[in-house]
């Protein structure tokens, strides 16, 4: 008696169902189907597995005594099929690292040095996010680490360590008033325009923003950006200033634009970031290989 794993998936979905529609429904099958299938499994057994009397159906004495293997077989095969997947994902493991904009620093070759020394088989993949979504994908499972900037919106769903510590600057025009000074006040900045993240940042575009910082006076939004390279147009096109880090200085202050220190306003922290209670090997041993590599406790 040769019985497929899917005539016994179907045998016991009638069998709690007690009713071949319903079974068909939460089978994704066509009723006809289903009953041709446990017609054809009735026939390699030998012997009717369900009474139907037009109303109502039942096992009979041979479904009951089946019931219970099936539904054995069929947990020890989905443990199995489990376990085998798990053991491809083993060959090839990747561990995604979601990035919105190049970490720098010299953070990636470090972090990637020391993880291939853990994991020679694995394989770190970063994946490149827009600026839209502040969590670089930790948010919908597209990453499973990601180089953050903080503040990070519903902070309770995410553990980080922070990798950066720097001064927050305002890159302008070189042709404008505030770039002649190597030092500008965050107060001189109140009345500017300024470039903002997209509204779906959150918090994020708040802190870049420096909401905090301005007294309760609202902010002028000059142009809304999601890159870098929009950014450098903007300020090239004089629709306002930003606040950037220190350490990403170097992608925006090219021909035609400047960069200056900011008197009056906190730095910004770069942090890796991943979902809290993640405790998969490759995902911790990220984790530790960027602690290693910041000098991070």
């Amino acid at each position: 008696m040769d019985v497929h794993g899917r005539d016994l998936r179907y045998f016991v979905a009638v069998a709690d169902e007690l009713n071949f529609t319903r079974a068909a429904e939460v089978l994704f099958i066509s009723q006809p189907a289903l009953s041709k299938q446990i017609r054809a499994l009735e026939r390699r057994i030998g012997a009717p597995l369900f009474d139907r009397d037009g109303r109502a159906v039942r096992l009979t004495p041979v479904g009951r005594t089946l019931l219970p293997h099936a539904r054995k077989l069929l947990a020890d095969w989905d443990i199995a099929r489990a376990e085998v997947e798990a053991a491809k994902a083993g060959q090839h493991a990747t561990v995604t690292i979601g990035i919105s904009t190049s970490p720098g620093r010299g953070l990636l070759p470090a972090v990637r040095s020391r993880f291939a020394t853990a994991f020679p088989h694995a394989k770190p993949a970063l994946r490149q996010l827009g600026w839209s979504d502040p969590t670089a994908g930790l948010a919908d499972a597209s990453a499973d680490v990601a180089f953050v900037w903080l503040p990070l919106a519903q902070p309770d769903r995410y553990d980080w360590i922070v990798v950066a510590r720097e001064p927050r600057m305002v890159a302008l025009p070189e042709s404008h008033p505030l770039a002649a000074q190597s030092v500008v006040d965050f107060a001189d900045l109140l009345d500017e325009p300024f470039l903002a993240l997209p509204e779906s940042a959150a918090e994020l575009r708040d802190y870049w923003l420096a909401v905090d910082a301005r007294g309760g006076r609202a902010p002028i939004i000059g142009a809304v950006i999601s890159s870098t390279e929009e950014t450098y147009e903007a300020l090239l096109n004089g629709d306002g200033v930003v606040l950037l880090a220190a350490g990403n200085v170097p992608l925006i202050a090219h021909e035609g634009v400047v960069a200056r220190e900011v008197r009056g306003i906190g730095p910004s922290e770069l942090a890796l970031a991943w979902r809290r209670g993640d405790s998969r090997p490759l995902v911790r041993g990220y984790i530790d290989a960027c602690r290693s590599a910041v000098g991070a406790g």
